[in-house]
């Protein structure tokens, strides 16, 4: 039986995109898929190596950049004569673009996915409009376009981007092995009250993840509930603005900034309520992991978070940008066991029915395969 070769190429990393390609290869059918893996210096490539065939790491400039691009489309041009894919598949915007630039008339399938498209983010509307553009023009080089939600494929349509027959929906999915393996963090590792009510977030600390909007909400929550702690997983631009902003509200000893850390999920065990309170945001894997580790939420009704969140039966839906709505629905959490119970409850079945990592590998060798028109 020959194995379909498939070269996955990524930019962004330190975050969603990172996990998710770590899954789907750890995860992917090595007797039917042979993978390749070429990522940017932002890469932990060592924890890829036994998923893959070969790895390749560029320097690639997350921002534009003429002479570096110019030099990465050669290098990944190299790469893939010599590796001689089926198929090409290629993660986020920047990767995206590069990709099929390189590829123009070698006659390989590409697929893409952006993995939330880059003109939904908050930004002027010139970017957004550059953005759009850049998306459009490539389609004609691009095979089939993986939307990881319903949301992405409506906002891609709406957008004109592309036809709905170049679209294919796989939703994000979650290695739970993976997560049942994490070392839980203690609240005394961490120096926090056995007793005080912990709300706490994943993420970046940047633009997108609103963590200003997190610290105004913990001001209003701890008014009301005065053993209350806030604790944010991640690091990020914005860090020393956010703690300006902590010390400005008389918060700082009962506030943790974790800063990166190579566990984020650990820190789930300290939680009584997560919050994911983003701007934008194409899937959200955070929220999968709160329902599976057991932690009810409050998120923002943004972009993809309405189709993985069910309001008020597997988490709590708030307006973005509200810190007043999101503190009132941790509060109510708070208050009511009952409810907090059924989020559990919901929670959990949820996270296990719809976004377990094996079915998106199972529709993505299946894409493979119709891609290729070819059975295994």
């Amino acid at each position: 039986m020959q194995k379909i070769r498939v070269v996955h190429v990524a930019e962004a990393g330190l975050g969603g995109v990172e996990r998710y390609l770590y899954a789907l290869l750890k995860n992917s059918d090595s007797q039917k898929i042979e993978n390749y893996l070429i990522a940017s210096q932002h890469y932990e490539m060592g924890k890829f190596k036994k998923y893959v065939s070969g790895e390749y790491q560029l320097q690639m400039a997350h921002a534009a950049c003429f002479k570096n691009d110019k030099a990465v489309v050669k290098q990944i041009k190299k790469i893939v004569k010599q590796i001689k894919p089926d198929i090409v598949y290629a993660h986020s915007t920047k990767a995206g673009a590069l990709t099929r630039i390189a590829l123009m008339g070698m006659h390989i399938p590409v697929i893409y996915n952006p993995h939330g498209w880059a003109f939904n983010m908050a930004q002027s509307k010139k970017k957004e409009l550059a953005y759009r553009l850049i998306e459009k023009v490539q389609i004609p080089f691009t095979k089939k376009v993986v939307c990881i939600s319903e949301a992405e494929m409506q906002s891609a349509m709406q957008k004109h981007i592309c036809s709905k027959d170049k679209i294919k929906i796989i939703p994000n999915g979650i290695d739970f092995d993976l997560l049942d393996k994490v070392q839980p963090v203690t609240r005394r590792d961490l120096g926090i009250p056995e007793d005080a009510f912990v709300v706490g977030q994943i993420g970046r600390l940047s633009e997108q993840k609103s963590p200003d909007v997190f610290v105004e909400m913990a001001e209003k929550i701890k008014k009301e509930i005065p053993n209350s702690f806030f604790v944010m997983v991640g690091d990020g631009n914005l860090e020393a603005e956010i703690r300006r902003l902590i010390k400005m509200k008389g918060l700082e000893h009962s506030f943790l900034i974790t800063g990166w850390v190579d566990n984020p999920t650990g820190y789930l065990n300290c939680f009584d309520v997560a919050t994911l309170l983003s701007r934008w945001e194409g899937f959200g894997l955070a929220l999968v992991e709160y329902m599976y580790c057991g932690v009810p939420l409050v998120s923002t009704k943004v972009d993809a978070i309405p189709y993985v969140v069910d309001d008020g039966v597997d988490g709590l839906l708030v307006e973005p940008d509200n810190p007043y709505e999101a503190a009132k629905a941790v509060i109510r959490i708070h208050e009511d066991p009952t409810l907090f119970a059924d989020l559990v409850n919901n929670g959990l079945t949820m996270a296990k029915e719809k976004y377990d990592i094996r079915r998106v590998v199972k529709q993505t060798q299946q894409l493979y395969q119709d891609v290729l028109s070819r059975s295994l």
